[in-house]
């Protein structure tokens, strides 16, 4: 029986094994069955618990113990059999089969909880308790079991360096703090309930409260048994434990008499309206003509929904509050109906059923909730809360706000996630790509990772959509130190290298380090042969006679290598150089010992987000942005330490990312085959993967189509190799236009960069005219979901040049360039109404008019500016009215306007554009980060100051492409080359500096250094030299 147990069932099997029978060493190595039954049949009661003396039992216990790891958590209903007439599993005695099963319960989320709901079997209940008191003694050091990775801790005792921040519940006394997490029973946990959960947990715990755990039963229709286990199971992952379970129809007596009560005082009324005429009434706020019944007749019709007749089922109750109110919350609503369904927990006892909205107040009042959590899309609903309790006559429990989690990409409704399983798009709802608590779970992500992200987050009343790179970022932070490091090799692709010194007659061994910074993650053994395997893009890049290093082995020199007809690297020979230890300015490659032996086989998953589109639109259909290729597999080889991996086990595969262990490697329990281990890929937060080769890219000869990867060789130069390597990796669809030598950009491209840059001028309009926030943000919203739409459609991130390069380079635009000079002169008075308009527009906002004014000014103003593109083929722009309106005669020189510098009367004035640049890039980075207002202020002034200066002394206003108008001049005066990076490294290092002055913090101050690097790195990639800071005089 040479079963691979999962990490948890196996620790506490070994433990309670190993001290039970008092062996002299711990079994801390075993990972199988079978080697545990060779380590403890040596010892008397090891022999006993084998059952050794009796082949038929011994037979038994081997099924057993195959049962409790492969079936039990499916078909517990067999154990609850056959311990119904017997109170061991084999003969009359404790044995191994009766310990397996007791390891598998214990580390059992589902199986714990129900025990503590009182939901469990009672055979397999006492069977629990007595192996667990036979055991005690000998397990009494045995930790709880983890079932979360390494790393996991209580929420009480965590530390967030995001610092998210928790107000205090109005009117909490310590000590008789009561919250309560109220489910429904429908559908699978996900990130925005373990939202809801994690902070009802803080709040208690904070608080030295309690917290309620109760089930929203009271729509038997939905509920089902199967997912209050897997809720339970799921908060009990979660690490969240409470102090009393419910259920909402433990209260359904109480809520019967109390509406009745309302029916005998005139404050509820039966109501046989039709649903959709109901909801047509509300709208309109027309009341009932049932509103005015008599007491008699809803009590006579009532006693009908009770039973269930015909008649009954076509009414419900309806509490009398205000048909007139503003809140259509208030507008009478429904408070009980007919339900024909049988009950989960009540049979068929009940035929009316309250609603939700009903319920809650009762039930959080009667089981004396003081503080009740709830999302804002509950807060219209607050007053119809407090109308219940205050027509019951209850006690009010205070309601506290906060902002509901959504997340970018993916979809939380209950309705739209089983859509996606109905069809089949996934594998199920514990699906890596879900958001459900088991699927993000599933795909690597830590409760402690969770939890962090989760209550950073803090108790904000403000609503925001966040994207999945923020949570995966928390994740990266709690796995990074303890994930060991392993090598996995793309199988088709590797190519075999011969050393052709290799002095020895066999393979040996060496152990290295899993984790570079931390040795207690402990040692994997690499092997050492003639013949090795690297990846192939690796091989594609390298050179004869170059030194490479062999990463954790040494230097080897590259002697041969042979090539296919199409020129690819087929084979490598190459001789040790372990005696030169100069590591500095060596290639550094990933590699394996090609001994099939010890090659483990290993399938790499990687998944996408199942939503192609950020922000899905209330008034658009999901359907239509179902991304139907989100999964991708990529066989590898990896090495020997892959076969030790567990189910749930997280690793980095060294050039790759992050992995967890979904299905070990091992025998198929059904088919007896091998099969390969199954790694799902690990987000880190990182907006752009790693390549799927594991290299970076060496840019190809001018004229010369890119030839293929290095192969991730780790390039010793620092950050401004990696930057080098960043720039040299974009994606093709835009930059080749840039590069020069390959086709024009796509008119798809072009449109969506030009949508931009006038979607960006807008945002910049009405944030300078310090327009609403609302409808500043319906704009950016505009913004981001055009840059997302670009960068689906090429492949890229959008940058601020890429328009400018993309045209240069498209035939069309070059050959018709937008109308200039006189040819602007026909829409002078369109432009001079867009003007006017947008002077409206800001009068308005400067005088704070009503809103509905200043929408509908704004609406004109963007049908004028639409208007002019329509017309003109281009895009306004503010500086067009300017050039539309012809030049004074030179005759007048005294009236006429001095027309702003051009040519190299702009030079002068470049130190200024920049210092403007500089300074707008840095207002742009604080508001970003959501800087404090004392810190964005100063900076705001200090920008308003520098175009002021460049409007004195140039006698004209700034522009956005005024710093662009100038290089194009310089550049068609010779000096382009290195003129874009110099004036990168300008503006990156005034950035830094003014970052230092203004006292900013080293990890804010980290990404500006990251882009001064970048921009150097650039500049010796463009001109071959090393930046030296004397090169800037070349800009003035």
């Amino acid at each position: 029986c040479n079963l691979t147990c999962s990490k948890s069932i196996m620790e506490i099997l070994q433990q309670a094994v190993t001290n039970y029978c008092k062996l002299d060493k711990k079994l801390d190595s075993c990972t199988t069955i079978s080697e545990l039954y060779d380590r403890i049949g040596g010892t008397e009661l090891g022999a006993s618990l084998l059952c050794t003396a009796n082949p038929e039992q011994q037979l038994q216990v081997t099924h057993w113990v195959r049962y409790s790891l492969l079936h039990l958590r499916q078909r517990p209903d067999l154990l609850a059999s056959a311990l119904a007439h017997a109170t061991y599993l084999v003969g009359g005695s404790l044995s191994l089969a009766d310990l397996a099963v007791w390891a598998q319960l214990s580390c059992c989320p589902r199986w714990q909880a129900a025990r503590k709901a009182g939901a469990a079997q009672a055979e397999i209940e006492r069977h629990f308790r007595l192996i667990g008191a036979e055991v005690g003694d000998a397990v009494g050091a045995l930790k709880a079991p983890a079932t979360a990775a390494p790393g996991d801790s209580g929420a009480a005792g965590m530390k967030f360096e995001e610092g998210g921040k928790f107000r205090d519940l109005s009117g909490a006394v310590h000590g008789e703090v009561v919250v309560r997490f109220p489910p429904e029973a429908s559908g699978y946990l996900h990130v925005g309930h373990a939202k809801a959960a994690l902070l009802n947990q803080h709040y208690r715990n904070s608080c030295g409260g309690r917290l309620i755990m109760r089930f929203d039963d009271t729509n038997p229709a939905k509920e089902t048994a199967e997912f209050e286990q897997v809720i339970l199971e799921d908060v009990a992952a979660l690490g969240i434990t409470y102090d009393h379970f419910s259920h909402t129809s433990d209260h359904f007596d109480r809520m019967m008499q109390l509406c009745e009560r309302m029916l005998r005082e005139g404050k509820a009324f039966v109501d046989d309206t039709d649903p959709e005429a109901m909801k047509a009434e509300r709208e309109k706020r027309v009341e009932s003509r049932n509103r005015n019944n008599s007491v008699e007749q809803n009590m006579r019709l009532w006693e009908e929904m009770k039973a269930g007749t015909p008649l009954g089922c076509r009414c419900c109750v309806r509490a009398k509050i205000d048909m007139q109110s503003d809140n259509g919350c208030m507008r009478d609503p429904t408070i009980y109906r007919c339900k024909n369904e049988p009950h989960l927990r009540t049979g068929t006892k009940y035929k009316v059923y309250p609603t939700y909205d009903f319920a809650c107040p009762i039930v959080d009042s009667l089981e004396g909730v003081t503080h009740a959590l709830r999302t804002l899309e509950y807060k219209d609903r607050d007053a119809q809360y407090n109308w219940f309790i205050d027509a019951l006559g209850l006690r009010r429990p205070l309601l506290e706000e906060f902002s509901r989690l959504a997340l970018q990409n993916t979809v939380l409704s209950k309705r739209k996630l089983t859509w996606f399983v109905n069809e089949g798009l996934v594998d199920g709802w514990d699906d890596p790509r879900f958001p459900t608590v088991r699927g993000i779970l599933r795909r690597g992500m830590t409760l402690e990772g969770l939890r962090q992200f989760i209550l950073a987050q803090g108790f904000a009343k403000s609503n925001a959509t966040m994207e999945w790179d923020k949570i995966w970022a928390f994740n990266k932070k709690v796995i990074d130190p303890v994930a060991p490091r392993y090598t996995a090799l793309f199988k088709k692709e590797a190519v075999p290298v011969r050393v052709t010194n290799f002095d020895r007659a066999e393979p040996y061994s060496s152990k290295v380090a899993l984790h570079p910074k931390n040795a207690d993650v402990g040692t994997k053994t690499m092997w050492h042969w003639r013949e090795l395997l690297i990846e192939g893009a690796d091989a594609q890049t390298l050179h004869e006679g170059e030194l490479v290093t062999f990463i954790n082995w040494g230097n080897l020199c590259v002697t041969r290598l042979v090539r296919a007809p199409d020129g690819r690297v087929t084979e490598v020979e190459a001789e040790l150089r372990l005696d030169n230890t100069d590591y500095k300015k060596t290639l550094k490659v990933t590699w394996l010992a090609n001994l099939p032996a010890n090659l483990v086989p290993a399938v790499c998953v990687h998944y996408d987000h199942i939503i192609s589109k950020p922000l899905v639109g209330k008034d658009e259909d999901f359907r239509q942005f179902v991304n139907r290729n989100s999964k991708r597999q990529e066989l590898m080889l990896g090495d020997e330490g892959l076969a030790n991996l567990r189910k749930g086990d997280i690793i980095q595969l060294q050039r790759r990312g992050f992995f967890i262990c979904d299905e070990p490697a091992g025998e198929s329990a059904y088919s007896g085959c091998a099969m390969p281990c199954y790694l799902i890929a690990v987000p880190d937060g990182h907006q752009k993967e790693m390549p799927t080769s594991g290299s970076k890219h060496k840019e190809a000869p001018a004229g010369q189509e890119a030839k293929a990867s290095t192969g991730g060789r780790v390039s010793s130069k620092g950050a401004a190799g990696k930057a080098a390597s960043k720039k040299a990796s974009s994606p093709p669809a835009v930059t080749a236009t840039v590069n020069g030598g390959g086709p024009g950009p796509d008119a798809r491209s072009l449109d969506l960069l030009r949508q931009i840059e006038a979607q960006g001028n807008l945002v910049r309009e009405m944030k300078a005219a310090k327009a609403d926030n609302n409808a500043v943000q319906v704009e950016l919203k505009k913004l981001l979901q055009l840059k997302a739409d670009f960068k689906s459609h090429s492949g890229q991130d959008w940058k601020p040049d890429l328009l400018q390069k993309a045209s240069a380079a498209d035939p069309a635009t070059a050959a018709a360039p937008p109308p200039q000079g006189s040819g602007l002169q026909q829409f002078k008075p369109l432009l001079e109404k867009i003007a006017a308009q947008g002077d409206l527009v800001r009068d308005l906002k400067a005088k704070k008019a009503d809103q509905a004014a200043i929408k509908s000014a704004v609406d004109q103003l963007l049908q004028l500016k639409a208007d002019f593109k329509s017309h003109s083929g281009q895009d306004w722009k503010p500086e067009l009215l300017q050039k539309a309106t012809p030049a004074a005669p030179a005759a007048a020189p005294a009236t006429a306007a001095a027309p702003p510098p051009q040519g190299s009367g702009l030079q002068q004035f470049k130190p200024l554009l920049e210092k403007i640049a500089a300074q707008g890039d840095l207002v742009r980075d604080l508001k970003a980060k959501k800087a404090d207002q004392a810190a964005v202020k100063p900076a705001v002034d200090q920008l308003l100051a520098l175009k002021a200066e460049f409007k004195a002394q140039s006698g004209m206003d700034h522009k956005p492409d005024l710093i662009k108008q100038l290089d194009q001049q310089l550049q068609a005066a010779g000096a382009s080359v290195g003129l874009d990076q110099l004036r990168q490294i300008k503006a990156a290092g005034d950035r830094v500096r003014a970052m230092k002055e203004s006292g900013a913090g080293k990890a804010e101050l980290q990404p500006a250094l990251d882009q001064l690097m970048q921009a150097k790195a650039q500049f010796k990639q463009a001109t071959g030299k090393e930046y030296k800071p004397e090169m800037l005089k070349t800009l003035t």
